[in-house]
């Protein structure tokens, strides 16, 4: 891996922001290459949005925002491909917030009537929908023709059509327009495995759609029409994987399915699961979406001994995923551990193995045999910046956005001094941020110019400046 030169008219606007968040101090005193990655929340009411039945007037008040990235949910914001809409699913309002976002100030602004939001029954005005009751996880399709929408108390997956224009949601007519589980919501399709879906992700050449099933204790798959978005689940025990679940395949520590990720390759589904504590490693036939684990320890990495799997080091409670560019690493948060953990990827196979010594993890307040961390207590969500520089991680108790610095061998370390974390609390070693209570869920931009986190505590859409460099690996 090598390090570029940072494009100079985006190092001096966000030097710029940091000024104003960190101080002159820390400006003027840190070089160019300390502060790449750096996060500065934008100034004013650009910096955030929050429910407008909020009281607070220092973010721009916004339809469709209580209770975004509920704490089952660390994959609530989405980013269109093109960058032009930030999608959040806002488990209390029962709806998805769209905004659309200014590419070169990275502003959010949100349209009014149906073009703002999709929520169930059309409720504050929003375009209409069912199925999407408690929504904690979205996803936008690669070719940003389709928007897919988890719902925990409905127990469905919400099939959506983008407009690419206006970026504005409308939902697949008839049963088309949503799969259910357990809840049966009617006129929706039914689907197998489907309890409680807390995460959904498609796969990288859009012909799969893959959602986490935190109370089936599953991981459920999806063949996707590229022409309407429509979804159908294999009749066969391909369409899902399971604990235990007649009609599913049968896999290996699936105890709450929390996190998903897919390679770039389209290779590998890797599977965070919180009760089990492990990252699962399954591989995908890229003809038929369908999902296989080993059961050699090659398919899981536990926390503690689980016959068929490899025992790792600080992944209890494991809960969000993301994969590196490249393929090269897979980064982990893990709720009850206070930690992320790295992994290394072996391209062909997929398989994971974890970081050695103080590069295997950062923890906490007991980082015995990982390195220190700070204010990262309860880390949900997780992002990797397009240019493979930094990995940002966002806790849920501490009220933080954590920024680390991604080294030549995929190890982590975070950032030193105030430019290591932003939180809404007294924390002296981290920048000061607004509406960050309860953070959990994190984005980056495509142009990786911007960060996007959801605070369900704070019924808030944040929203910062991001210190960018060309990275790539060798």
């Amino acid at each position: 891996m090598r390090l570029l030169s940072p494009h100079p008219a985006a190092m001096t606007s966000t030097l710029a922001a940091l000024m104003i968040v960190l101080g002159p101090s820390v400006a003027h005193g840190q070089s160019a290459s300390q502060t790449l990655g750096a996060l500065a929340q934008l100034s004013g009411t650009n910096g955030c949005l929050v429910d407008r039945s909020s009281t607070r007037d220092d973010c721009a008040p916004t339809r469709a925002l209580l209770g975004p990235g509920p704490f089952l949910g660390s994959r609530a914001v989405a980013i269109s491909p093109d960058g032009r809409q930030v999608y959040v699913a806002s488990s209390t309002s029962d709806a998805v917030a769209i905004l659309r976002r200014n590419a070169r100030t990275g502003v959010l602004t949100q349209a009014s009537g149906k073009a703002g939001c999709i929520a169930e029954k059309g409720a504050q005005g929003c375009a209409w929908a069912r199925g999407l009751n408690g929504p904690n996880s979205v996803a936008v399709s690669p070719d940003g023709r389709n928007v897919y929408v988890t719902s925990r108390n409905s127990d469905d997956v919400s099939i959506l059509r983008r407009n690419a224009s206006t970026g504005a949601l409308t939902q697949l007519s008839g049963a088309a327009g949503c799969i259910s589980g357990v809840a049966a919501v009617p006129g929706c399709a039914a689907g197998r495995a489907l309890d409680g879906p807390d995460v959904v992700a498609v796969s990288p050449d859009g012909r799969n759609v893959y959602v986490g099933s935190f109370f089936g204790n599953a991981v459920v798959t999806f063949t996707r029409d590229a022409s309407t978005g429509a979804l159908a689940q294999p009749a066969d025990t391909t369409g899902c994987l399971a604990a235990a679940t007649a009609g599913c395949a049968t896999g290996i520590a699936l105890g709450a399915p929390e996190g998903l990720a897919v390679s770039a390759d389209g290779a590998s589904v890797y599977v965070a699961t919180a009760a089990s504590n492990a990252v699962l490693t399954l591989a995908r036939n890229a003809s038929t979406g369908a999902l296989t684990q080993a059961t050699d320890g090659t398919g899981c990495i536990a926390n503690a001994v689980v016959t068929g799997c490899t025992t790792g080091v600080t992944v209890a409670g494991a809960n969000a995923l993301a994969v590196s560019p490249g393929d090269d690493d897979v980064y982990a948060t893990s709720l009850v551990s206070n930690s992320v953990t790295s992994f290394t990827r072996t391209a062909g196979s997929g398989l994971l193995a974890q970081q050695q010594g103080t590069s295997a993890c950062a923890i906490y307040l007991l980082a015995v045999g990982c390195s220190l961390a700070r204010s990262l207590s309860a880390p949900e969500g997780v992002a990797v910046s397009p240019d493979g520089a930094t990995v940002y991680a966002a806790a849920y108790n501490s009220g933080t956005i954590a920024t680390f610095v991604r080294s030549t061998t995929g190890a982590l370390k975070q950032q030193s001094g105030r430019l290591g974390c932003v939180t809404g609390k007294d924390e002296p070693d981290c920048a000061t941020g607004r509406a960050l209570s309860g953070v959990s869920s994190i984005a980056v931009s495509p142009d990786g110019r911007h960060v996007y986190a959801a605070a369900f505590k704070s019924n808030a859409l944040t929203v910062f400046a991001r210190t960018t460099t060309t990275r790539t690996r060798e």
